[in-house]
């Protein structure tokens, strides 16, 4: 019996002689192709020498040491297959990425031409339910306010009120309330943006600012009082896309006294990724949103806790903010075009540089000088990753998922000088096997942009709470509630779950329920 040592050393230097006769024959350039190939335990030294051999030239390092993404001649691969040190070896299958943004208006839908479609609006079933009927509804959204010279909102039946520590409802100066109202009701206007879950502009929404200029925070205190505005409005829904980690008594008595008096306060679950409970969200009387993703996966940063009840679309969201404070990004790389996220706060430009590792972006390294710095997502803020490849002398950022698919970013902000952009995971390690080649950012103005969060699955749910509610005016809150619960596409663990609740708000499916069983059944 020939020892595996052995055998091990003949094959690689039988390796080295197909691949030297491949090369007296001019064709090994031509007879490659991209392979996932594992490693047997502690034969990873042992497999690496093989796939040397072979010509193999590695592509990507797969986390865990265990595997390596490599580039081998097609006709070797079968004699490697059967190498001591390899388990296994397989295509690196191409995947592309599938529309995590918008679409247009297709055939069949009730939208104008030239619109765009927001992932959301389909997935939670808005597009198939008119909301001709929504003027008997009134939506209260608290939050930063509203740009009322929005192409996408300005037509919209709107009112507000002034305020003494925020100012008037009908400007938006942190962007995060016009975001939340177009999700919301951003009109179905042929050619222009984008639309809502209710885009005729029947639906009556009343706005009351609690974050100002600096936008940072406000009080239960003015939580309450805001709430209670609502209330005096007329409102028979609330939205808000805002909370905190302490309970406050009165608050909750507020919002109990609020749901007694026929009104549904809905909230987002919060963005920490963990079971910590948030505020109103976590009050009995406040329905609880998490957040998906396009492909009704839950988002990895949405709290999850017995509180959450349903769940909206939350990454990647497109939607409107303030005229031309948005950004519309492109990115190229040679004759490849991606489809990168948005940065919010990336300064406007376009700037052409060779490719860069600039790893997770934690500390200055001068070696990105003059060069467009590729950035795994995770450990500090976007913010500080742009900034450390800036005082590098890198051109430009972009910075990719380090957990599957798209998202869109925000600098906080932060001011930054270079255009930064975002990438999904498979993205990222394609820019990653792109190093040296050039690329090109563009970072141009727009009335539009990509934001992720609960703050983004809240006004989902909102919407369409709204929108079924105004076929069935006569129907309690409790009763809207419970169908929206029960109509709901269980997603996640089978049942009620505390990462996605009773699962995906449905407008079609809970319209149905209510039709044939009724209120609450």
């Amino acid at each position: 019996m020939i020892s595996s040592k052995f055998a091990i050393t003949r094959l690689c230097a039988g390796l080295a002689l197909a691949v030297a006769a491949v090369g007296s024959a001019g064709a090994a350039a031509q007879d490659t192709a991209r392979y996932v190939v594992e490693f047997k335990p502690g034969m990873a030294a042992a497999a690496r020498q093989a796939l040397a051999a072979a010509g193999g030239r590695i592509k990507l390092e797969i986390i865990g040491g265990e595997a390596v993404a490599v580039e081998l001649p097609k006709h070797l691969v079968a004699t490697l297959k059967k190498h001591g040190a390899i388990a296994e070896i397989s295509e690196d299958a191409i995947r592309r990425p599938f529309s995590l943004g918008a679409a247009p208006a297709v055939a069949g839908e009730s939208y104008q031409p030239g619109q765009t479609i927001p992932y959301g609006i389909n997935l939670v079933q808005a597009n198939l339910l008119s909301d001709v009927n929504t003027g008997n509804r009134t939506l209260c959204i608290i939050d930063s306010g509203y740009d009322l010279q929005h192409e996408d909102l300005k037509d919209n039946n709107v009112t507000g009120e002034f305020d003494t520590g925020t100012g008037w409802w009908y400007t938006d100066e942190t962007h995060h309330g016009s975001h939340v109202a177009g999700t919301i009701a951003a009109m179905n206007n042929k050619n222009i943006g984008v639309v809502g879950v209710n885009p005729n502009k029947k639906l009556h929404l009343h706005i009351v600012k609690v974050f100002g200029e600096d936008g940072a925070w406000t009080y239960s205190s003015n939580l309450s009082n805001a709430a209670k505005k609502c209330q005096a409005a007329g409102a028979n829904i609330i939205s808000m896309s805002l909370g905190g980690s302490l309970n406050n008594p009165l608050e909750s008595k507020t919002f109990q006294k609020l749901y007694d008096a026929g009104i549904l306060s809905i909230a987002a679950a919060g963005n920490a990724g963990t079971t910590a409970k948030s505020y109103p969200a976590g009050y009995t009387s406040v329905v609880s949103i998490g957040a998906v993703d396009a492909n009704k996966q839950w988002a990895s940063f949405s709290q999850y806790n017995e509180d959450v009840e349903l769940s909206g679309p939350g990454v990647n969201v497109l939607s409107t903010v303030p005229m031309g404070t948005g950004s519309d990004s492109s990115l190229t790389v040679g004759t490849t075009v991606y489809a990168p996220g948005g940065m919010d706060g990336s300064p406007k430009g376009t700037v052409t540089a060779p490719l860069a590792d600039f790893g997770l972006g934690d500390a200055v390294n001068t070696a990105v000088a003059g060069k467009i710095c590729v950035i795994q997502r995770g450990n500090i803020a976007f913010s500080d990753k742009v900034t450390n490849c800036q005082n590098s002398g890198g051109v430009g950022a972009i910075v990719y998922n380090n957990v599957a698919g798209g998202f869109g970013g925000t600098l906080g902000g932060v001011a930054t000088t270079i255009p930064s952009v975002t990438a999904s995971d498979t993205e990222g390690a394609s820019l990653e096997a792109s190093l040296g080649q050039s690329a090109t950012i563009t970072v141009a103005a727009s009335n539009y942009a990509y934001f992720d969060g609960t703050s983004m699955a809240t006004p989902h749910a909102s919407g369409v709470a709204a929108l079924v509610w105004s076929y069935f005016p006569t129907c309690t809150n409790a009763q809207i509630r419970v169908s929206l619960q029960k109509s709901a596409q269980d997603i996640g663990d089978a049942g009620k779950d505390n990462k996605t609740g009773y699962g995906l708000i449905q407008a079609k499916a809970a319209y149905s329920r209510i039709a044939s069983k009724g209120c609450g059944k």
